[in-house]
């Protein structure tokens, strides 16, 4: 440009290089809005679903404390399965309806079942897996699936600050399966791993033929 003498030819080198190039730069700057608008939008539509699945949860709460509302629990946890699923509250709600199920309908395997939703969503939640993991094992205690159990108890790892409840608990399901040796040695890694003077384990152990300086 600095080589043009004139004002027209500056000009004209201008209009001959926007009719190059006006169009991509148009497209451009288009992309980038609708990339703005479009994070902007998503973004919107993500806090109006969390804003949503809370309101759907205060409801499930509220239900379950009122006690005599299972139907509405049951319709509130499979909504928030159904269009909610990837948000928290999700989580928590099948575990509220979890509990109903072993509480108020006394049906372990129903239990189990909204457990297992939860735990495969709280893949990304460590601590809550195995919180969940623990009642889930109880549930399929309750229902009777030893195996399953045991399974879902072995699948937890290394489980720090669960250890000693989850072999406690497979102490439980062992003696319940007969196997007196297995349970007692389970017990016996609870009572190292757990708080000492647990009294109702001291006692699971009492009954095996331990003592306490065993």
């Amino acid at each position: 440009m600095a080589e043009l003498r004139t004002e027209e030819e500056q000009l004209q080198a201008i209009k001959d290089w926007w009719k190059k190039n006006g169009g991509s730069l148009l497209i451009g700057i288009g992309a980038a809005l609708a990339i703005v608008f479009g994070w902007q939008a998503w973004q919107n539509h993500q806090a109006s679903q969390r804003a949503e699945a809370a309101n759907q949860f205060a409801a499930l709460q509220s239900a379950f404390s009122a006690g005599d509302d299972q139907e509405t629990v049951e319709f509130v946890a499979e909504t928030l399965r159904n269009e909610y699923s990837s948000s928290a509250y999700a989580i928590y709600g099948n575990l509220v309806l979890a509990r109903q199920q072993m509480m108020a309908q006394n049906d372990p395997q129903a239990a189990a079942e909204s457990l297992n939703w939860a735990l495969e969503k709280a893949a990304d939640y460590p601590a809550l897996s195995l919180v969940i993991r623990n009642r889930l094992a109880r549930a399929q205690f309750a229902a009777g699936n030893h195996q399953a159990a045991l399974s879902t108890l072995d699948q937890a790892g290394t489980a720090e600050g669960f250890d000693a409840i989850f072999s406690e608990l497979r102490g439980d399901i062992r003696l319940a399966m007969g196997d007196r040796d297995a349970a007692r040695e389970a017990y016996l890694a609870a009572r190292e791993q757990g708080v000492q003077n647990n009294s109702v384990l001291e006692l699971k152990l009492s009954d095996l033929g331990v003592g306490g300086d065993a």
